[in-house]
């Protein structure tokens, strides 16, 4: 017969109501499960969740979570690229200086890209380049021609237009034909360092930054001035670029990184010095009128001189 002291005989306990009312200060503890406890607080909310809904939308977390990855949006849909505008105004700081001041074997898609391009700081670079060529063009035309007595200043909006034109077209056609260059040579030759297209455009987008005080400069009616500044410009930004792109090209055919790194250098320099040609006229070529005219009054004078005589 077991003892009235063994421990592993059945008790009988008490009902808690009975406990807490032969001892009211005590503390009870109640222990449910984080799922439990969420779905009483939903409940008291006055929520009731639907079932399928909510099954169909754990499995969909699992699986983006078990995959590393969300699904992206189809690239003709804003959402697609909403994400390459946002960033943070100190990226897109820390991105224009490293465009304007480039270090040796620094590769500007590895420092500062860091696999996360975006399209708000090329996007508002090329248009703010494009406005101060356009209207650095137009003070610049006022003040070579100003005092001229036959001159009335008058603002060429199409300069807008065509600057908008070259600027967009070289930010965008040049990246999207080295893109595919690049994808090509890679088919051909394995083991080369690939870029992204959005990658490629952003780094040309921010090569164009230096050109922005440049042009600012060549509103002083100065040749040799708008000359340097060009050159300066024209060596920051293609030394961003050669630096970025040559480790996609360096195990390639010699002949294909020399045609390669030359293409990159020719095109930035045709654009610098293109819109400095179109833009910007030469100091000699403005002639007064009166002087230019004034041979063809004494020719004139000198002709009724003798006829009358």
């Amino acid at each position: 017969m077991a003892s009235a002291n063994d421990p592993f005989q059945f008790q009988e306990f008490e009902e808690a109501s009975s406990l807490l009312e032969a001892d009211r200060d005590a503390t009870t503890i109640t222990i449910d499960d984080d799922d439990t406890k969420a779905e009483k607080q939903r409940m008291a909310a006055g929520f009731i969740p639907d079932g399928d809904d909510e099954d169909r939308h754990a499995s969909d977390d699992k699986t983006e979570l078990l995959s590393g990855q969300k699904k992206s949006a189809p690239f003709w849909t804003f959402e697609y690229y909403q994400q390459f505008f946002d960033i943070e105004t100190h990226h897109v700081r820390e991105r224009i200086i490293g465009s304007m001041v480039p270090w040796p074997r620094k590769n500007f898609i590895h420092v500062y890209l860091r696999r996360n391009p975006d399209l708000y700081g090329p996007f508002w670079i090329c248009t703010t380049l494009v406005f101060a060529i356009a209207i650095s063009g137009n003070i610049s035309t006022f003040l070579c021609k100003l005092g001229k007595p036959n001159y009335k200043y008058t603002p060429e909006f199409g300069k807008v237009t065509i600057a908008a034109t070259a600027i967009f077209s070289y930010a965008w056609l040049v990246p999207l034909a080295l893109w595919g260059f690049l994808l090509w040579r890679n088919n051909k030759a394995m083991n080369l360092v690939t870029y992204s297209f959005m990658e490629i455009i952003c780094v040309y987008g921010y090569s164009l930054a230096i050109y922005i005080p440049a042009v600012v400069l060549w509103i002083l009616p100065y040749e040799w001035l708008r000359w340097c500044s060009i050159m300066v410009a024209l060596c920051l930004s293609g030394s961003v670029l050669v630096m970025t792109f040559w480790p996609a090209v360096r195990d390639d055919h010699p002949k294909i990184i020399i045609a390669t790194m030359l293409a990159i250098v020719i095109l930035n320099a045709l654009l610098a010095v293109g819109c400095k040609v179109y833009f910007f006229s030469k100091l000699e070529t403005l002639i007064p009128v009166e002087h230019a005219a004034a041979p063809e009054v004494i020719k004139t004078t000198h002709a009724a001189a003798t006829h009358a005589s």
